[in-house]
């Protein structure tokens, strides 16, 4: 699910964008703060869902709505807005629906589930993994869920590695930085990683991994994720990074000056 999410104020884009993603965690958001570029990205892209502002230094929402049923007929056109004065105006336009600020993730989660043209979820049978922001895991849109915090953080890290293999000794020393290694540590690893592997065979997904005598990988072609169609330079995940990877993990700091000096030099 591909959804656009337009707002010229810095702060109420975070906040839209931060509850898009809270009610919405499989799909991906383009946040923008002008609505030229926005439009501009949609001629080129496919779009399911717009939450629009509907007060924009220099045009409104309603006129840019006019413009992306031109590109998009078919797209849902949600309005965010702090002045219920529009609501005549805007329902003219035939739009899926209508949200009052401040934005929340139940108020977006009742209008995506109400849709006016049905979206089908464009996440397949396949994991997907969001490293942009918080790291997380789902199962068609349902998050993972471990027996122990440590092992959402270890397969966080087999991703981070996009495929090359870790010993033992290596993930001791990321999952616990300040602890020295021990055979205690190795012993809990373990656990780790019968927790993982177990809970992926629930989905019948366990052959992403590949574990031989003292190392274990991921395998990126059998998992959907944000930081490998970066990588490949799918314009889609380069426009939808907002600067966060990771951001629970501090070893994500590594690879979050890479990400932000690639970003950077495609502006």
């Amino acid at each position: 699910m591909k959804i656009l999410a337009l707002d010229d104020s810095e702060a109420a884009l975070k906040l839209l964008v931060g509850s898009i993603r809270e009610a919405c965690p499989g799909a991906t958001v383009y946040p923008f703060s002008m609505p030229s570029k926005l439009l501009k990205f949609a001629e080129g892209t496919s779009c399911d869902i717009a939450f629009l502002d509907i007060q924009i230094w220099g045009t409104t929402g309603l006129v840019v709505a006019k413009s992306l049923k031109e590109i998009h007929p078919n797209i849902n056109v949600i309005f965010a807005t702090a002045y219920s004065e529009y609501a005549k105006e805007a329902f003219e336009l035939y739009p899926s629906g209508y949200i009052l600020k401040p934005v929340t993730a139940e108020a977006i989660r009742t209008e995506i589930d109400n849709l006016r043209h049905p979206v089908e979820n464009s996440i397949d049978a396949m994991l997907y993994a969001q490293t942009f922001g918080s790291f997380e895991v789902f199962y068609k849109g349902t998050p993972l869920k471990f027996a122990y915090s440590k092992t959402k953080e270890l397969f966080a890290y087999l991703i981070d590695r996009n495929g090359a293999s870790s010993n033992m000794n290596e993930l001791c020393a990321v999952l616990w930085e300040n602890e020295l290694d021990s055979v205690n540590l190795k012993s809990y690893l373990r656990k780790l990683i019968k927790d993982l592997l177990s809970v992926l065979k629930l989905y019948d997904v366990e052959d992403i991994i590949i574990k031989k005598h003292n190392n274990i990988a991921i395998v990126p072609d059998k998992i959907h994720c944000d930081i490998y169609e970066f990588i490949k330079g799918n314009p889609s995940y380069v426009n939808a990074y907002t600067g966060q990877y990771m951001s629970q993990y501090t070893w994500s700091e590594f690879k979050l000056g890479y990400l932000n000096n690639a970003h950077s030099s495609d502006d």
